[in-house]
């Protein structure tokens, strides 16, 4: 699929890998919608960067399908190529209701308001997580099974809606970046357990990203871009 004048959300778009991703949609020639929940000025100021035909769109994904609902209310349709790249990651105890909400309800409710357009041909790219492939035993069960299940529910629509042209893959990431907050850490202890011994360059993830996008001959993979992070077996 030729990227160039196709619409493509990026939920989570604003900072950090989000907006790797939405820079490379736009190089490659594609019009981006960047949804933010907090982070509107920060999305407003790439979408600027990037061109006029750019543009923002936020939700709260804490309402889970409520609050994509609220988003694709707000888009301009069709769209070409959905990425859920928003989530919520080591939340503390009594907010661990969010890992359904924002990383399994949400683009669940996105994946089936993209299903259910008029496209020649479309898209998704899930985020996922290298734990999904080889869980880490410091991984919290309602984190990791928040991802299972969309990654689950990205092969199931795979099957469903491939003789409609629509295809539907994922990429599962290793270490990207320091945690926010933790900026200036090198990570040591997390890249013991990378086989590369290195984080994940952005450029290559964004890449993966493209690929899966366009590649009109993949649909139902989940793509590792880790380092080795899931092929790691501790001793």
């Amino acid at each position: 699929m030729r990227l160039r004048n196709k619409h493509v959300l990026v939920t989570g778009g604003a900072l950090r890998v989000g907006a790797a991703v939405v820079r490379a949609f736009a190089a490659a020639g594609a019009r981006v919608t960047v949804h933010c929940r907090k982070s509107f000025a920060a999305a407003e100021k790439l979408a600027a960067e990037l061109g006029p035909e750019h543009r923002v769109a936020c939700a709260d994904f804490s309402n889970g399908a409520a609050g994509a609902a609220e988003l694709w209310s707000r888009l301009d349709a069709p769209v070409d190529v959905l990425v859920n790249n928003a989530s919520c990651y080591r939340l503390p105890e009594d907010e661990r209701f969010l890992y359904e909400k924002v990383n399994c309800e949400a683009p669940l409710e996105l994946m089936r308001r993209f299903a259910a357009q008029e496209l020649a041909e479309g898209a998704v790219v899930n985020f996922l997580d290298q734990a999904v492939l080889n869980p880490a035993p410091a991984e919290e069960e309602e984190y990791l099974e928040s991802r299972r299940r969309l990654a689950r529910a990205t092969v199931d629509f795979a099957r469903r809606f491939a003789e409609k042209n629509l295809r539907f893959n994922a990429v599962a990431p290793g270490p990207v970046l320091p945690p926010v907050g933790l900026e200036n850490s090198r990570m040591e202890k997390t890249l013991k357990r990378v086989p590369l011994r290195r984080p994940v360059e952005l450029a290559d993830l964004a890449a993966a990203v493209l690929f899966l996008a366009g590649n009109s001959s993949v649909t139902g993979a989940i793509l590792p871009v880790d380092c080795g992070a899931c092929i790691f077996r501790a001793e």
